[in-house]
């Protein structure tokens, strides 16, 4: 099966009141783990390249690895382009096999936000190309993207609707409490549902899609404080919080915080049991199955997407 784009996996989701879980990939083990677990769970996926990726890992080595993929399991996978931050990276990623694309611009006034979606919108869909947004600004931290909590905005519902009519993007990314990073909430976390409700019944069958939705689960984040971590306090989304968004029109919901957790624990727990291992398979084969048990959880008590194919 060839690379698809998100738009019959969206549909299918708001329909279904569900989401696709999206998960951010770096390497060869992450995505095995994604699509191992995808394929066990029979559920689609969107695996999701940021910049700091394709700095790292190079573009064209993530894109075999995920062809690989598809020959592997024969899944619907969508390859996505998280948070470009310009037309050019846009351009770059579509002319180079990608079958979705997130234009960033939520750092920059509305006009200018609208302008430079609707350019990247034009380019992608002359390529068969869909495109996501973001519209409203969410705290923390997550490779090059920084926004600290005094900068966060909620995304406003009427400019919801005049950006999506005015851009033409196929997804908007919306604001409404998550953020980037380990450190989520200070107090009690809370979800704007009123707002997210909102927007849904003012963009009736529009897909939404949230950042920043990792829940930072406890037993990786003891793990990695165990063996020489300094992640304490760290909070993340509610799964039930996350569950009950995909009933609102939220077809998308973005994982990266908590594969690096789930990949980081075991191999920091490898080494501190093995300490004279140096044999790269000993520690990244279990740190892969620690990725695969993750999203095959994430898949069926988050996304609810589990037997959707």
């Amino acid at each position: 099966m060839p690379l698809v784009t998100s738009t019959e996996m969206f549909k299918k989701a708001y329909e279904g009141h569900y989401a696709i879980g999206a998960f951010n990939v770096n390497n060869m083990e992450i995505i095995q783990g994604i699509v191992g677990a995808a394929k066990q769970e029979q559920s689609p996926v969107i695996l999701q390249v940021s910049a700091g990726a394709r700095k790292y890992a190079n573009h064209i080595y993530l894109v075999k690895l995920v062809e690989a993929a598809l020959l592997d399991t024969d899944l619907p996978i969508c390859l996505h382009l998280d948070h470009g931050e310009d037309f050019e990276i846009c351009k770059q990623c579509v002319d180079g096999g990608f079958t979705s694309v997130m234009i960033d611009g939520s750092k920059y006034p509305f006009e200018q936000n609208i302008e430079m979606t609707r350019r990247v919108v034009e380019y992608a869909h002359e390529h068969g190309v869909v495109v996501e947004a973001e519209l409203g600004k969410l705290a923390g931290v997550e490779d090059a993207v920084k926004v600290a909590a005094k900068d966060a905005t909620y995304t406003d519902p009427d400019q919801a609707v005049e950006f999506v009519e005015r851009t033409g993007c196929d997804s908007l990314a919306i604001a409404i409490g998550t953020s980037h990073g380990a450190y989520k909430f200070k107090g009690e976390p809370s979800l704007d549902f009123a707002r997210l409700e909102k927007i849904t019944n003012m963009l009736p069958g529009f897909p939404l899609v949230l950042h920043g939705a990792s829940t930072v689960i406890p037993s990786f984040v003891q793990k990695c404080n165990q063996y020489g971590g300094a992640l304490d306090g760290a909070q993340g989304v509610p799964e039930d919080m996350l569950l009950k968004a995909g009933t609102f029109g939220v077809c998308k919901i973005n994982v990266d915080t908590d594969l690096r957790l789930a990949m980081t624990a075991c191999i920091r727990e490898h080494f501190a049991t093995h300490p004279a291992d140096f044999d790269p398979r000993q520690y990244l084969k279990p740190a892969r199955q620690a990725i695969q048990d993750m999203v095959a959880h994430k898949i069926r008590n988050v996304m609810n997407s589990s037997n959707r194919l």
